[in-house]
């Protein structure tokens, strides 16, 4: 963090003290507790990062804290702040609520129904509402004002829109302008920072242009959030931008894998997929291996003694209605890959990645995603692709991910010392990491046999207090 938490600050959404987490496209802080059900909303609702144990860009943090410093949590609870609503009843969530289902009840109606933002009056057409919306969007990022360009979002303002008579995006505005917060914002709303404007120029080239240098830095960065975060996962390293960069391809020196005619073929088949499908297994991965991450920082920081796994196990990626039930299918299978198959499909990803961007030539595709999840996941196996029928409710594998442990981090460091640029990870690194994951497993296991044995123990006192009472 760029700076220790003040004591004031309080969880946004039950006001308990000293709130560890934020939810970084609300511009709110919360709670362990109010983020396990965020963590169950899915990353389209919420997207959480720990405050203290998660790497932050600088700028990024900082537009959160201006926006909770700033008032941003009226935006989500607007209507409650109106006396009338003590009178219907409808109340904010308080520290002594339990998690399920006060809390969770409020949360979910709070950012996954809206139920408490202002409404803007009803029109019949709700297109001429989001392109007026996205038009004041479009005039507010040459400001500061972050508060404003966030409830415009909230209200249906698009972060990618082209504004037709000025021929550009917000994002170019907020780059012309400096205006490196505003230019966070729209990224965490989807902005595309390689946009092209009417001109043929990106938002890049105006930051640049303009001597904002670090705004220009860090769009390069979001350019490529999703293949560095990839690599980081792998390697612990991110490509050095600066210096022309922008890809790094672990490459696992067990070359069996490479010779199965099973990873031949699902290789084939994820570079036949057309750029649009294609995108949308990378955004999965993405958000797989956000999944995974956050769960080791959550179980890392957890006080175990009262660890209740059903209110903190988010075991595969929560569905998102927006998405087809084949494409969510198919993010909840990633779940049941063990850290080598994960591996596998990551650095598949990132390769084929690299290819497009180039410009390499495509084949047509008529392939879809799931069959490549699925022959990836079987090429360890053994298993024929007919005969592979997932349980997309069963829990994640034995090999969940904790890169944060000691051995990891050593791992990252002599990483991060090599000189290599896109060096393969020899099969001793690999095999370390690996060790790390599987000794941070069992201890995760064995926590929450401890877990188990406590809330036994809890229940049997329960009923013997009952018991009393009834006596």
């Amino acid at each position: 963090m760029s700076k220790r938490l003040r004591s004031s600050e309080v969880c946004a959404d039950c006001s308990g003290p000293d709130p560890s987490w934020a939810s970084v496209n609300r511009g709110t802080f919360i709670c362990d507790e109010c983020c396990s059900v965020h963590r169950s909303l899915g990353r389209h609702i919420s997207q959480v990062r720990h405050l203290k144990h998660t790497p932050w860009p600088p700028t990024l943090l900082q537009m959160v804290e201006t926006l909770y410093n700033n008032g941003a949590n009226s935006i989500w609870e607007h209507s409650l702040l109106d006396p009338a609503s003590l009178i219907s009843g409808r109340r904010k969530a308080n520290p002594q609520d339990k998690v399920h289902p006060n809390k969770a009840e409020f949360i979910r109606a709070k950012y996954q129904m809206l139920a408490f933002v202002h409404r803007l009056p009803c029109r019949d057409d709700d297109s001429v509402t989001a392109k007026d919306l996205s038009k004041q969007l479009h005039s507010s990022v040459r400001t500061g004002n972050l508060e404003t360009c966030l409830r415009l979002l909230s209200l249906g303002a698009q972060a990618n829109f082209f504004h037709p008579e000025k021929g550009n995006t917000p994002l170019h505005v907020a780059a012309k302008a400096g205006q490196i917060l505003q230019a966070e914002l729209l990224a965490v709303y989807g902005a595309d920072p390689g946009t092209q404007d009417a001109s043929g120029k990106t938002p890049v080239d105006y930051a640049r242009q303009g001597g904002h240098h670090e705004l220009a830095e860090r769009l390069v960065e979001i350019q490529y959030e999703l293949t560095d975060r990839l690599a980081f996962y792998l390697c612990g390293r991110k490509p050095d931008h600066k210096n022309g960069q922008h890809f790094i391809i672990p490459q696992m020196a067990d070359s069996s894998l490479d010779l199965s005619e099973l990873a031949k073929a699902a290789k084939k088949k994820l570079q036949s997929l057309s750029n649009h499908l294609f995108e949308e297994l990378a955004m999965d991965v993405y958000d797989e291996v956000d999944r995974r991450e956050t769960d080791a920082v959550w179980l890392a920081t957890q006080n175990h003694s009262t660890l209740v796994t059903e209110t903190t196990v988010v075991p595969f990626l929560p569905v998102n209605p927006e998405y087809s039930s084949t494409r969510n299918q198919g993010r909840q299978k990633l779940a049941r890959f063990n850290a080598h198959e994960f591996a596998t499909l990551v650095i598949d990803i990132l390769s084929d990645a690299k290819r497009r961007q180039q410009g390499s030539p495509l084949s047509s595709s008529k392939d879809n995603v799931e069959l490549i999840l699925k022959t990836i996941s079987n090429q360890h196996s053994g298993e024929s692709q007919d005969n592979d029928q997932p349980d997309y409710d069963s829990v994640a594998s034995d090999e969940d991910t904790d890169l944060d442990t000691t051995a990891s981090k050593a791992h990252r460091q002599k990483s991060l010392d090599s000189d290599l640029s896109d060096g393969p990870v020899t099969v001793q690194e690999f095999m370390e990491v690996k060790n790390a994951l599987v000794a941070s497993e069992a201890k995760i296991q064995q926590l929450m046999k401890v877990n188990n044995n406590l809330s036994d123990e809890l229940r049997i006192m329960q009923k013997k207090l009952l018991g009393k009472d009834a006596n």
